[in-house]
């Protein structure tokens, strides 16, 4: 015989009213506390050598270190000093950009309290277990007042479950045996009711685990366009190496002595050292406005895909319409008022709690004032049949019906009565529109027809308008035939749209994209999406969707917003522009530098170069000092734009690249040479030159 165990107390979880995606500042006192100590440590040449800008600039630091001791010197200790500060501001801008990450994971980790289990032996009794014993396959009861103690499936029972902790949304869920909100996180919270779960995650690899580990930036690998660009900037590196070696014996030619330190600082300023130094912190922080989201990528090269996808495919419904179909008309038939068939319309929906049902009541009560009403003995409400395909209420000698076409011209015919006319055609420009038509009866006769219509979201044809305009094509799926497919899809204003779609189709659909060279994107919760998403370059499963869904997606939205996926798109293409304005500010800043140094070094011996100082600058020891003290703050200055992501707008690629160009490749230019000018000033007047 079964016994019962005693519930074990509710468990408190860590207040979260924002769910795990709570917006941090960039410089919380938590985050600070952080990102300074982890900037030092980062000096370790072993973490060092991943960057290899960065690793450079280390190496001249130790070099000019060497040359400080050997022959002191205020020039070579302050140049030996602002070296070293390069190296730690660029560690403090990815420690700063772990830092938000960690954060996080710490407010995952206080959720995973040390959850007690009520795991069912095989003969139906009950153990109280730790979560963390628990193994794949394990059977656990759930009731009201529990934490769910681990990643499962129900397979039992239907309760509420709230959810709060993990999504940041108060309203409770649903979450029931079969189909596809069967599935329930670690963590959340069992409301009312009684639930028999079954444990689908390995010990360490619940989703809040794998939640934790997404979040932690240290964790992080880096993504195929990072490592691509990380080449891009060693081959620059190796390139001004021997550029900058072969000067010395130049200047010794030339009669110019130039100093080790010299060099090294030349080298420092040549190259790439302004992108070297933020590369990481972009692609963290272009995870981390995600995790804002509450949108958790599997992979950076994920986020990154999203930012080249070039065919978007979005459920029609809870995506472009608002998921119910709300009645927005009442047609009648010629020689019927239209009060008498809205009256009717209610009558016959007074017990239909769907929201389809509401909506009749509602329009019928705005349109003419007709509330609902409380009826007295005598009457029988009809429930909804599926054989049927009508609904309605007989009270007194009156039988009012509402449902399919087909259906209610039937039972009309069976009762004796006559077809108008002018239903055929209402019924048929109702469909042709897209919408559903109901048509209502009152015993033998027809009295016209509602209008059941999918209502598209607010601002969502903008939205298309938007992704058009980047060069995105945006394809509606949905189960509805191609007619009311085509009028939906008109006026939601997508590119094209797939009907009568199955998993199959939305297959063949994706592959015919891929094999054309574009990117897709696509969105879904349900089991039938899981081939789909697996195929799909970025899959967003939803968070109330199937283990498979969101074992076979790349992202997972803890919202279960579908429309999340244009957020999605907008926040990838925001990391590669920010990465893009990034790398042309850096280029354009080593060109002002050139200015700056050069002329500096050899004007003494080829006064022709001071046509090239066109900053003025003091003297050759303030001019690379200054070069090398803004080198130095422009990486601070700019940690701010990295993290936060250059402001997205909607626009072609040619557009981006002109934009880029003119603030941050001009812009690039013009702030380094007054930047320059004014820390020379700023030396001169405190007589340090």
């Amino acid at each position: 015989m079964a016994t019962t165990a005693t519930p074990p107390p509710p468990q408190q979880t860590p207040a979260q009213p924002h769910g795990v995606a709570r917006s941090r500042g960039l410089f919380e006192r938590e985050i600070l506390s952080r990102a300074l100590p982890e900037a030092f440590l980062k000096l370790d040449p072993r973490v060092q050598v991943r960057n290899p800008v960065m690793f450079v600039v280390l190496v001249g630091t130790v070099v000019t270190l060497i040359e400080s001791i050997t022959s002191p010197g205020v020039f070579d200790w302050s140049i030996t000093a602002w070296l070293l500060l390069t190296v730690i501001f660029a560690n403090f801008a990815e420690a700063l950009a772990e830092g938000r990450g960690k954060a996080q994971a710490d407010t995952l980790r206080r959720m995973r309290a040390d959850t007690e289990a009520r795991r069912l032996r095989p003969d139906g009794t009950e153990e109280r277990v730790g979560a963390a014993t628990l193994a794949q396959g394990d059977l656990v009861v759930c009731e009201a007042g529990d934490l769910v103690p681990s990643d499962g499936e129900i397979v039992e029972g239907v309760a509420s479950v709230d959810e709060s902790a993990i999504t940041g949304e108060s309203a409770p869920v649903i979450r029931e045996s079969g189909g596809d909100r069967s599935a329930v996180t670690g963590g959340t919270k069992v409301l009312s009711d009684r639930i028999v779960v079954r444990i689908t995650a390995e010990q360490g690899q619940t989703f809040l685990d794998r939640m934790i580990g997404l979040v932690e930036g240290a964790n992080r690998q880096r993504t195929p366009n990072e490592i691509a660009l990380t080449i891009l900037l060693a081959v620059l590196t190796i390139v001004f190496l021997p550029v900058v070696v072969v000067l010395e014996p130049f200047g010794r030619y030339a009669g110019a002595s130039v100093s080790v330190v010299v060099l090294v600082s030349l080298l420092v300023c040549l190259i790439p050292t302004t992108i070297g130094a933020l590369l990481s912190a972009i692609g963290i922080a272009g995870m981390d406005r995600m995790v804002q989201r509450n949108v958790l990528a599997m992979s950076g090269r994920a986020v990154e895909a999203a930012g080249d996808v070039q065919t978007l495919l979005l459920d029609k419904t809870g995506t472009i319409t608002l998921g119910n179909r709300m009645a927005s008309s009442f047609t009648p038939v010629q020689g019927v008022d239209e009060r008498d068939l809205a009256d009717a319309a209610q009558l016959a929906s007074l017990a239909d709690e769907t929201p389809e049902g509401r909506s009749v009541v509602v329009l019928a009560k705005e349109r003419f004032g007709i509330r609902e009403r409380a009826l007295d003995g005598g009457h029988e409400f009809v429930p909804f049949s599926a054989i049927t395909r009508m609904s309605g209420l007989d009270v007194g000698s009156r039988q009012i019906r509402k449902g399919a076409a087909d259906s209610v011209k039937r039972w009309v015919a069976e009762q004796g009565g006559s077809l108008p006319e002018d239903l055929d055609p209402a019924v048929e420009r109702i469909s042709r529109a897209g919408s559903t038509p109901l048509v209502v009866a009152d015993g033998k006769r027809i009295l016209g027809v509602i209008e059941l219509k999918d209502v598209v979201k607010t601002g969502i044809r903008e939205k298309f308008d938007e992704m058009r305009s980047m060069g995105i094509r945006t394809v509606m799926i949905t189960g509805d035939n191609p007619l009311t497919a085509a009028a939906i899809a008109q006026e939601a204003g997508v590119d094209d749209f797939l009907a009568e779609a199955t998993p199959e189709t939305k297959m063949e659909l994706i592959k015919a994209e891929q094999q054309g060279g574009k990117l897709v994107a696509m969105t879904g919760d349900g089991t039938n999406d899981a081939p789909a998403l697996a195929q799909a370059d970025v899959g967003v499963a939803m968070n109330t969707g199937t283990t498979a869904a969101k074992e076979a997606g790349n992202m997972v939205d803890l919202d279960s917003n579908p429309t999340k996926l244009i957020d999605v798109v907008e926040i990838g293409k925001q990391l590669l522009i920010t990465r893009g304005a990034l790398t042309t500010f850096s280029i354009a800043n080593d060109i002002a530098k050139y200015f700056a140094i050069i002329p500096a070094l050899f004007v003494a011996t080829y006064p022709q170069l001071g046509a090239l100082n066109i900053m003025g600058l003091h003297s050759p020891q303030s001019a690379v000092l200054s070069a090398v003290i803004f080198n130095a703050l422009v990486i601070v200055a700019l940690i701010p734009l990295a993290l936060r992501g250059v402001r997205f707008r909607a626009a072609g690629s040619a557009s981006i690249l002109r934009r880029n160009v003119f603030i941050y490749g001009v812009g690039g230019i013009i702030v380094p040479f007054l930047g320059i000018k004014l820390i020379d000033l700023f030396l001169v007047a405190v007589h340090w030159y």
